[in-house]
């Protein structure tokens, strides 16, 4: 093909006779001109059509070679890359959303810097509760909210329960109110396989008119059903938290991976408690509700075959490994 383009440049090209001729046609006398010129287009014609069919022959021999050079063989097995693996705290924490997104529940994120009011006035934590000490709790140094719904002058602190987000919920978006709080919370544990300062919560909530300590339990039974399987079931047994009246602790019975079935503490639940709808602005006369909380990283733990607390934290790859996605 080069060959054949430099033939074209040779007598069809800029400084070719052909063209030299073609420019001096102009200065012959008018008599010649139309001699000359037709005989000049005649050439040029022999020349195309001489050219013309070979340069199209190589065009074709050129693209049919390329398109056989980049032909895909599809017996030929695939060179995969390697897959990500997701977290599976990450892939639980979406499988809990979208088990209360299914119920018409709405998912709610609140800030982790948190003012004292929201993560323990407004859910009834007496001022001298032990939860607030510095050794349950991270106090942010220098800091003080400044609320625009008033609380200004309240200590600030990393969160250490996703409720805190629920007051805010019921002042802004009012009632009635179905939240799911799932997020990061903070406390002064030590690292250890069942203990971590840092954590993971979902703690839910409803307020409405009518609700019951049965619609509590009905929920209840569909989550462990939805993150344990069929068999699974839970029981509340009596017990005390600031912010619910009844309060209960809750277990969870189900087909253990882990040696057999049983009974296992799983997260704690309740009717909410009047002062904490009274710190919303509502009347617990007209409304009730419902709300419980469980670890995430707990039940992660309670489904797998993980053992150890540290495997979540400490970014081994030979851990991730196992959670490939696609697999």
């Amino acid at each position: 093909m080069e060959e054949l383009k430099a033939i074209k440049t040779q007598y069809a090209g800029a400084e070719s006779a052909m063209t030299k001729a073609s420019k001096a046609i102009g200065s012959l006398p008018k008599d010649q001109k139309k001699e000359a010129g037709q005989l000049l287009g005649k050439l040029r014609a022999d020349f195309g059509r001489a050219f013309g069919p070979r340069e199209k022959e190589l065009k074709a021999a050129e693209e049919a070679a390329a398109l056989a050079a980049e032909t895909v063989d599809m017996t030929l097995p695939v060179n995969r890359k390697p897959l990500g693996a997701r977290h599976p705290l990450a892939k639980l924490m979406e499988d809990v959303e979208d088990f209360f997104i299914a119920m018409g529940w709405q998912i709610s994120a609140g800030p982790e810097v948190e003012s004292e009011w929201y993560n323990f006035d407004a859910l009834n934590f007496g001022p001298d509760h032990p939860a607030r000490q510095m050794q349950d709790t991270f106090y942010v140094k220098g800091n003080q909210a400044k609320d625009a719904a008033g609380f200004v002058g309240s200590n600030m602190v990393v969160r250490t329960q996703t409720s805190s987000d629920q007051v805010r919920a019921l002042i802004t978006r009012g009632v009635p109110l179905y939240i799911a709080s799932p997020g990061r919370v903070f406390r002064t544990d030590e690292l250890d396989a069942t203990h971590t300062p840092v954590f993971h919560q979902c703690e839910a909530l409803a307020v409405d008119k009518g609700l019951t300590m049965a619609d509590l339990k009905g929920v209840l039974d569909k989550l462990a059903v939805a993150m344990f399987g069929p068999e699974a079931k839970t029981r509340l047994r009596p017990s005390y938290f600031p912010f619910t009246e009844p309060s209960a602790e809750l277990d969870l019975w189900f087909p253990d991976k882990k040696g057999g079935p049983g009974w296992l503490e799983w997260g704690g639940c309740g009717m909410v408690n009047p002062n904490v709808l009274k710190s919303a602005g509502l009347d617990p006369n007209e409304y009730t509700g419902f709300a419980f909380g469980v670890g995430m990283e707990r039940t992660l733990l309670l489904r797998s075959d993980i053992n150890d607390m540290h495997d979540l934290v400490e970014g081994d790859v030979r851990f991730a490994e196992q959670f490939v996605m696609g697999e």
